[in-house]
């Protein structure tokens, strides 16, 4: 049997020619691809000596708005708000308490993305550490002063609805999705009707009603935060677009796997959160991704509510008189950070793409 199996050691092949050029065909594959290349590279040398000469070379970077006069880029004024664009109107003694939720959150995304911290243990970290950071911005506890969430705005307030409302609607689209998928026909119909109604209507109309029609119902005195309805219409949102993609996930999978469990003799719990949830979750990794994303960038439409979010506190900086509102500095500075986060869980998940940790072709 010796005679067959071959001992000696075979250096690895050299990458073939084709994937060494991949990155050619891709930017000149075909005559759109070329044409396109060509255009973006005519364009960024066309623009790049203006840019430079606009944001670097005539820049104001130090002193008054009486000082840009609109000849190059104003960056004092993000100098100048910068703290009001990332924290609103907070209380500016207290700038350490917004900046420790925003420590405290980006410490438990890094401490979450090794697959080897997927256990319990790290989301009762997420539970306490959003306890601590809430409690934190909150006040009113351990000699802290109060700070109402009328107060709360900028990065924080984007960072607490991405994060609750993410956290707390994807346990609800699971149960949505499983509830869409069952056999009783009354729990297919509610979930149904659920996510095909909220589906129906864009996130500005739920934050519309929440925000105007739902305190005219309320009784007499009973007053509900306005952070937490925009939670609420957030976190229905995220669910219902969640248990959409998961359902897809759970369709892919092939009957054979339920049966299998079965033939085991585990129960239904056993088998749907060791079998079928991991199985139906990476099959649908992409457009979960998406819908991440787009819960991000969906934060933005809460000034409806009252609440100013980073994108929202930069259009109030902007009315500032003193200054010649710069539109572009500043939402530049805004899209820069919507990138560094929408960039980041994109580039996350396509490695866990290529981890293919659960073991599921695609």
């Amino acid at each position: 049997m010796t005679g067959f199996v071959q001992t000696q050691s075979i250096d690895a092949r050299t990458a073939p020619l084709a994937a060494r050029r991949s990155l050619f065909r891709v930017l000149f594959g075909d005559v759109l691809s070329t044409v396109s290349t060509l255009v973006i590279l005519f364009a960024v040398i066309a623009l790049a000596p203006k840019l430079v000469s606009w944001g670097l070379l005539n820049g104001i970077w130090a002193g008054e708005g009486t000082q840009c006069t609109g000849a190059g880029a104003c960056w004092a004024f993000l100098r100048a708000k910068y703290p009001f664009i990332l924290f609103g109107i907070y209380p500016p003694g207290q700038y350490w308490r917004p900046i420790g939720l925003i420590v405290i959150f980006i410490g438990l995304t890094l401490y979450s993305l090794p697959p080897k911290n997927w256990k319990t243990s790290t989301l009762w970290a997420w539970v306490i550490g959003t306890v601590v950071a809430l409690a934190l911005m909150a006040g009113g506890v351990l000699g802290l002063e109060a700070v109402p969430t009328d107060s709360w705005g900028g990065l924080p307030v984007t960072l607490i609805l991405t994060v609750l409302s993410l956290g707390l609607g994807f346990p609800l689209a699971i149960a949505l999705a499983l509830g869409r998928q069952s056999d009783l026909k009354t729990v297919k119909y509610i979930c149904v009707a659920v996510i095909e109604g909220i589906r129906g209507l864009p996130l500005l109309s739920l934050l519309f009603i929440v925000s105007i029609l739902l305190p005219l119902m309320l009784p007499d005195g009973l007053k509900i935060d306005k952070l937490l309805r925009a939670l609420v219409a957030m976190t229905v949102f995220s669910a219902a677009y969640l248990a959409e993609v998961l359902r897809g996930g759970l369709q892919g999978l092939h009957n054979g796997q339920g049966e299998a469990a079965d033939a085991l003799s585990l129960s239904w719990w056993s088998k749907t959160r060791l079998i079928i949830l991991p199985q139906a979750i990476s099959k649908v990794i992409p457009p979960l991704t998406n819908t991440v994303v787009v819960m991000v960038k969906n934060t933005s439409l809460v000034l409806i509510v009252g609440l100013y979010d980073l994108l929202s506190a930069g259009r109030a900086a902007l009315a500032d008189p003193a200054w010649p509102a710069p539109f572009a500095e500043t939402y530049g500075f805004i899209a820069l950070i919507y990138f560094i986060i929408c960039f980041s869980i994109t580039r996350y998940t396509h490695w866990i793409e290529r981890q293919n940790l659960f073991g599921v072709n695609r």
